[in-house]
């Protein structure tokens, strides 16, 4: 068979593997170097559709992408929940990679959010793409733009929210004289630049439409679509169109992220170095911290469970450190004793003075895995105690919960809360999601390589021939610990 007929044939095999469900694959060249990046609501669908012998590329994505597929020697892929994580994630892989044959979202542009400045005695709502770092309630990032400013518009005929850049004080006893604009008049602004709403009553309308933007709008859609009906029924076809088109709007909102999951690095930057300084004062440390390495346990159902650790130096990541863990003695699912496995196998010569500690380690999770974390290190101390006559000196180890995102540190009672924009928490959040990426990305490694030594097991395809050369691993950038 001729090498290009082979090359094609094992690229679909292998995307035969590949789930029926939302996510983002990367296409790689013979040296391991991703050429594109791209998001599919069915993955195995999607990226089969490049090697189909009726494709035609050429007329259908263009010569740039046709010839990239000719190129094409390796595809890896990452399964999210829906197909809006998809997109948010192809968006930071692609900014991130900056791979040669994908045009869009490489440039610094962001997706969008929903900004009510809640520090202003009347908050205004806006979609904006530069948020203000401090006196906002933010939602999003949206995953289109115009679809949120329909949206924005429609829930302002609704609780008649300023949109104006005014500065308007409840103080200004000159309000009263000021003329409002068209938006009042055309009952979609209560003008408060004209003291006709007061401050009390501004607010119960905001904080409705907070209320609405964090549920499921299941109920106001319901009760829209009622409406809408009617005024059909009624032949009332130009009040059904509009309410039509608000629905819609108020939907489209479903399709965004989450302010403190999905983080757009390039809209909420951290000077690194302030980060470092804040943890400094945060965590009572002599010296300003300079190594900080992240753990985290990935797993399903206790199978393929894996350990990752990465390591940023003066608050980069240093991917030259990175090591990832298959975790060897726990069976089921035991995050603790998976924890406790990484910390003592990770830093086991750290114990006997073979190499230093870092600074700060940090654990992705609560209470619970810092004390295991910490179990762990008691043990090593107690191990080099008897072997050495000396006692260990263990790391400053604390580690961050998700969600609440409370910062638990030895020798502390309570858990540490900090300001959301605060630049010691962001940069514990980036050591921590770097740390998650990275555990995901070995463990759906393992877990597709357990499928397919079953399917060979059992019969379901033939066993793959052996070729000479080098091991498997080559070019491997990370450690195997």
């Amino acid at each position: 068979m001729p090498e290009p007929d082979r090359r094609i044939a094992a690229l679909r095999e292998k995307i035969m593997q590949f789930p029926k469900q939302p996510g983002v694959y990367l296409m790689k060249d013979a040296e391991g170097r991703v050429l594109y990046v791209g998001k599919a609501r069915d993955l195995r669908s999607r990226v089969s559709s490049y090697f189909q012998d009726s494709a035609d590329l050429f007329s259908s994505r263009g010569p740039e992408i046709a010839h990239m597929a000719t190129l094409v020697t390796d595809i890896d892929f990452l399964d999210c929940e829906t197909e809006v994580d998809a997109l948010l994630t192809e968006n930071r892989l692609i900014k991130d990679i900056q791979p040669a044959y994908n045009d869009r979202l490489r440039d610094d542009k962001s997706f969008p959010y929903l900004e009510i400045t809640t520090r202003d005695d009347f908050p205004g709502v806006y979609v904006t793409r530069q948020p203000k770092a401090k006196g906002t309630k933010l939602f999003g990032p949206f995953t289109n733009a115009g679809s949120l400013r329909d949206a924005v518009n429609a829930l302002q005929k609704v609780f008649k929210f300023r949109t104006c850049e005014l500065p308007i004080l409840e103080s200004d006893e000159k309000r009263r004289f000021f003329r409002p604009c068209l938006l009042h008049a055309i009952n979609q602004c209560t003008a408060p630049c004209a003291d006709l709403i007061s401050k009390a009553a501004y607010a119960e309308d905001i904080r409705r439409l907070q209320n609405l933007l964090k549920s499921k709008r299941s109920v106001v859609i319901r009760e829209m679509r009622a409406e809408m009906e009617q005024a059909a029924i009624g032949q009332q076809y130009e009040k059904a169109a509009m309410l039509r088109d608000r629905i819609k709007a108020i939907e489209s909102l479903s399709l965004s992220g989450d302010v403190d999951e999905d983080v757009q690095p390039e809209v909420f930057y951290i000077d690194p170095a302030v980060g470092l300084e804040r943890l400094q004062t945060l965590l009572a440390l002599p010296d300003r911290p300079r190594v900080i390495e992240g753990i985290d346990i990935a797993t399903l159902q206790g199978e393929d469970s894996v350990g990752s650790l990465v390591s940023f130096v003066d608050g980069r990541p240093f991917k030259s450190a990175y090591k990832r863990f298959k975790i060897r003695t726990v069976e089921g699912i035991d995050d603790y004793a998976m924890v406790r496995e990484v910390v003592a196998r990770r830093y086991r010569y750290a114990a006997s003075e073979s190499e230093l500690f870092p600074d700060v380690i940090l654990i992705d999770g609560g209470l619970g895995q810092l004390h295991a974390a910490l179990e762990a290190f008691d043990r090593l101390h107690h191990a080099i105690e008897l072997e050495r006559g000396h006692a260990l000196k263990p790391p400053m180890v604390i580690s961050l919960a998700k969600r609440e995102e409370l910062i638990y540190v030895q020798a502390r009672s309570e858990p540490i809360k900090l300001a959301r924009n605060n630049e010691g928490l962001r940069l514990l959040q980036h050591v921590r999601d770097e740390a998650h990426r990275f555990g995901q990305h070995y463990h759906h490694i393992l877990r597709r390589k357990r499928t397919f030594e079953e399917e060979i097991r059992t019969g379901r395809r033939p066993p793959r021939k052996k070729k000479g050369g080098g091991g498997a691993g080559a070019g491997e950038s990370v450690a195997d610990a």
